[in-house]
């Protein structure tokens, strides 16, 4: 499975992006899409993740009223929705994918796949 996220680029405070995140290979066998963010000199942290048939989703509780989470399962995409950025929101953004569902999907190695992400960068 490959994955090629898009969508980064400058933006202002209290502005909006919406990043996508393409899978491609094996696609069939991913169950779980999401996002990490790793911001410089600080460590990887969860952002979002959403099941690529159902109803989970879940978004890290510092982002919950900012950031949403969306998919086109037909085409093996997931769309985070990114609002009021703000400038600690500054970081590379990775896409990552799960073959299996696990207890804790919060966590880097509870996924399968992870891509080389998009950089973000929040101007104050």
């Amino acid at each position: 499975v490959q994955l090629q996220a898009s969508g980064g680029g400058l933006v202002q405070a209290g502005g909006s992006l919406r990043l996508s995140c393409a899978a491609s290979g094996r696609t069939s066998s991913v169950v779980l899409m999401g996002w990490f963010r790793q911001a410089p000199g600080k460590e990887r942290e969860f952002v979002a993740t959403i099941a690529m048939r159902g109803v989970m989703m879940e978004i890290a509780d510092s982002l919950k009223g900012r950031f949403t989470i969306s998919r086109a399962s037909a085409e093996n995409t997931i769309y985070p929705q990114m609002n009021s950025l703000k400038s600690e929101d500054t970081a590379n953004y990775l896409c990552v994918a799960a073959l299996i569902r696990r207890r804790s999907q919060t966590a880097w190695v509870d996924y399968d796949y992870w891509g080389q992400g998009t950089l973000v960068t929040v101007s104050s």
